[in-house]
């Protein structure tokens, strides 16, 4: 049975997730083995004293194509406070994602019906251009769901000039990224 190559983009991406979450978590449980042991109370308690500041950077994180990882601040999460909690904050999490990456698909549209943007991508991206907004749908669940930079991706679907409607449909599966990396972050801490 021959796989598609949007399934085999799909597994391609999907594997890299997992291999990058098992990366994250090896080097927290390592950076909590070395650091956090030695002085945990001093070093960590000035990022749970003042959450609103990880929400902050979260935000602006999301909103600059991802420059931290959600996961990151999952296991900050984890850490903080109890289940409920966690799960309200990974909840948290994925509407700032959601909201976001949805932020930035609006600035792309902005950029798609500029004629300056239009003449750039004429000129420079002629034949990549019909591929993304071919593929948009496919390439906005791929985002959704791996650790391809969510705004930015938003962003480019968003300058493709793809359907707002379609989108936001779409995107939906962020929430799903979220809830499968939320729960294996916290089986991760059972074991």
């Amino acid at each position: 049975m021959k796989i598609s190559p949007r399934i085999q983009f799909l597994i391609k991406n999907g594997l890299k997730g997992l291999a990058w979450m098992a990366l994250l978590l090896a080097a927290y449980f390592l950076f909590k083995k070395l650091v956090l042991s030695n002085a945990s109370d001093e070093w960590i308690q000035q990022f749970y004293a003042r959450p609103e500041i990880i929400y902050l950077i979260y935000s602006a994180s999301e909103f600059f194509f991802g420059v931290i990882p959600p996961e990151i601040f999952m296991i900050w999460a984890f850490n903080k406070a109890d289940t409920l909690h966690y799960v309200l904050n990974v909840g948290f999490f994925a509407v700032v994602s959601y909201i976001m990456g949805y932020v930035t698909f609006l600035i792309g549209q902005f950029f798609f019906k500029k004629t300056t943007f239009r003449f750039i991508r004429k000129k420079f991206f002629s034949q990549q251009w019909p591929l993304i907004h071919k593929y948009g749908l496919f390439l906005i669940i791929v985002a959704a769901l791996t650790p391809l930079p969510w705004s930015a991706v938003s962003l480019l679907i968003g300058s493709a000039g793809y359907p707002s409607k379609r989108y936001l449909k779409y995107a939906l599966f962020r929430f799903l990224r979220f809830a499968l990396y939320g729960y294996i972050i916290f089986q991760s801490h059972q074991i």
